[in-house]
C-alpha cells in the first residue's frame, strides 16, 4: 500500500496547473494581494479610527483634554506615514493585486492631512 492518494507525480503536477488555471479567462492565475497594500490599509484604517476616537474625546469633554489627546494623537501619525510607505513599496512587489494598495495610500494620507490641519489649528 502506497503512501497518498496513489497519483503519479505527473498526475499531481497536471493537477496543479489545472488548479492554478482555474476558472480564469485564458487561463492565467488570480493575483493575491499586495502584501505592503495590506499593510498600508490596515495601517490607515486603525490611524484613522484612533484619529477619530481623539476628536470624539476632545468633543465630548469639552476641550480639557489637552495632554490625553495630544499624547495619544502621535499614534495615528507615526501609523498614517508607515502606511503610506507601505502602500508605495507595496505597488512596486510583482505579480499582485495593487489595489488595497491604491485604497491605503489615500486613506493614510487623508489622516495626514487631517493630522497637520488640527496641529496648525491648535497653534494659531
Amino acid at each position: 500500500m502506497m503512501f497518498g492518494n496513489g497519483k503519479s507525480a505527473e498526475e499531481r503536477r497536471r493537477e496543479k496547473e489545472r488548479k492554478k488555471r482555474g476558472s480564469r479567462k485564458y487561463g492565467q492565475s488570480r493575483y493575491k494581494h499586495s502584501h505592503g497594500g495590506v499593510v498600508s490599509c490596515c495601517c490607515g484604517g486603525t490611524a484613522f479610527a484612533v484619529l477619530a476616537g481623539c476628536i470624539l474625546y476632545a468633543y465630548v469633554m469639552r476641550g480639557n483634554t489637552a495632554g490625553i489627546v495630544g499624547g495619544i494623537m502621535l499614534i495615528p501619525c507615526v501609523l498614517a506615514v508607515i502606511g503610506v510607505v507601505t502602500s508605495v513599496k507595496g505597488l512596486r512587489e510583482r505579480e499582485r493585486n495593487y489595489i488595497t494598495c491604491r485604497i491605503g495610500l489615500p486613506v493614510s494620507g487623508v489622516v495626514l492631512l487631517l493630522f497637520c490641519a488640527i496641529f496648525i489649528g491648535g497653534i494659531g
